[in-house]
């Protein structure tokens, strides 16, 4: 039987996975506050965990996995996206969602089993925030209803931080309605432009952390499998959401297993406005980039390292990806096409998703030729799909400088042999700026063509 064994940010540590209920495996990440275009660090819990989608899928079955990834559409940011813009706020939300599924969709990721709307669950929220406030862990205070969080003995414990330390630099507001600063909002007022509902606590909107606990509880029940997101919400927002949902169910335990993706760099730096480094999935799309050849990218860095966007990497995955269509392209215009995944990517993606590991195995199985193993496993991490391969012509050499190219390489070969390591990085200098990539394995050299080859710059032998 296949093992997946994941890292749990709750008990930091790498065990075997044991699903609650094999036949419904339940999944739930948070998803995007819907105001503007999602930003290329966006798209990596996006890509992260569709990859874990997957492989749930193909361990215990298609119809076995239920993934939920919600959206955010009450919210500040929303409020003030449209007054400067002159919409509704539904306006604003739906043209925002519409656009979200298309960029996702671009890049290969499958749509969730439910993509439930904050606002569609008000009355869940409510209900929750009630029976918080009747078991003693909130009250109500200047038209809010706030989370005593000295009411959780366990409060702190899942983020690693002492009551004491946290608020210094904590993202927490201060307010004197609170009996601590620590205390968190789960229903707040609204003035009159703004978006609300009316409760028992006057008209008004619900704040974030109870959004997550409430659609969860609806669609996956008050003890699911795996909560996901980015690390930036380990706390306040996942800690404020695990401490109200045990309080709300102390039988039930919420999530079983804690995910946490790291952030995303742009050529070594923290993505920032100011430093021209901010792009969004969207720029990228429309700059020619494949969508596949940016998941390719993503999927190159483990979930839980930062991982870093460079134009480098991303010309280095289209000439892998054109290479591996070209390879693969008789069993790809198979619709019957059906393989094994091949135990070498498999065994990969169950080590936490080794997403790297199963890459340099693709490499392996291109470089020895086994097409139908490539193409099993590059569908299983949403790469070489039907349709995928339509973002740019596959480039190809023609006999004589493909025959060329691999005298060149030879001739490395044997130079790095001889141990004139001189002369193999000079050729290898040559090769590379003629634009050629080229990729070493463990059992072979692999090469393929940038967008600016030229094969008049080979060098002759």
């Amino acid at each position: 039987m296949t093992v997946i064994k994941l890292h749990n940010s709750k008990t930091r540590l790498k065990t075997d996975f044991t699903p609650i209920d094999a036949k419904n495996v339940r999944l739930y990440v948070c998803g995007p506050t819907v105001y503007d275009r999602a930003h290329i660090g966006n798209a990596r819990p996006v890509i992260v965990f569709d990859q874990l989608f997957r492989l749930l899928r193909h361990v215990f079955g298609e119809n076995h996995v239920t993934y939920v990834r919600n959206f955010t559409d009450v919210d500040d940011k929303i409020n003030a996206a449209a007054a400067k813009r002159g919409l509704s706020i539904r306006h604003i939300t739906d043209e925002t969602i519409a656009w979200y599924h298309e960029d996702m969709d671009a890049i290969g990721a499958l749509r969730p089993t439910h993509a439930p709307r904050a606002t569609d669950y008000i009355a869940q929220m409510l209900d929750m925030i009630g029976d918080l406030i009747a078991k003693g862990h909130a009250y109500v205070a200047a038209g809010h209803v706030l989370f005593d969080v000295r009411s959780y003995s366990e409060y702190g414990q899942f983020s690693g931080r002492g009551l004491d330390d946290m608020i210094a630099g904590a993202r927490v507001e201060v307010a004197p309605y609170k009996r601590d600063p620590l205390d968190f909002v789960l229903w707040k007022p609204s003035g009159v432009q703004e978006p609300g509902w009316d409760s028992l606590y006057g008209y008004g909107r619900p704040g974030w952390h109870i959004e997550c606990s409430a659609m969860s509880h609806a669609l996956l029940g008050p003890h699911f499998d795996i909560h996901g997101g980015g690390n930036d919400l380990l706390f306040p927002h996942h800690e404020n959401e695990i401490t109200q949902s045990c309080c709300a169910h102390p039988d039930a335990g919420f999530a079983n297993v804690w995910m946490h993706n790291e952030m995303l760099q742009v050529d070594g730096k923290k993505m920032s406005k100011s430093l021209g480094n901010f792009f969004s999935l969207r720029d990228l799309l429309d700059k020619g980039y494949g969508g596949e050849v940016i998941r390719l990218v993503y999927l190159g860095t483990h979930y839980s390292r930062p991982m870093d966007w460079t134009d480098t990497k991303a010309r280095q995955a289209a000439g892998t990806l054109r290479k591996w269509h070209a390879l693969s392209k008789n069993h790809s215009a198979d619709p019957n096409f059906c393989h094994a995944v091949p135990s070498s990517v498999l065994s990969s993606l169950c080590d936490d998703l080794n997403t790297a590991g199963a890459i340099a195995a693709l490499h392996d199985l291109a470089a020895v030729g086994d097409a139908a193993s490539l193409l099993a496993g590059a569908r299983l991490m949403g790469l070489l799909g039907a349709g995928q391969g339509t973002w740019v012509a596959v480039k190809t050499a023609d006999a004589d400088t493909e025959a060329l190219i691999d005298a060149l390489l030879g001739a490395r070969k044997a130079a790095r042999e001889g141990r004139n390591f001189a002369k193999a990085d000079a050729l290898r200098d040559a090769i590379v700026q003629a634009g050629v990539i080229i990729k070493d394995s463990a059992h072979a050299v692999e090469w393929s063509l940038a967008d600016d080859f030229d094969p008049l710059k080979l060098p002759k032998l």
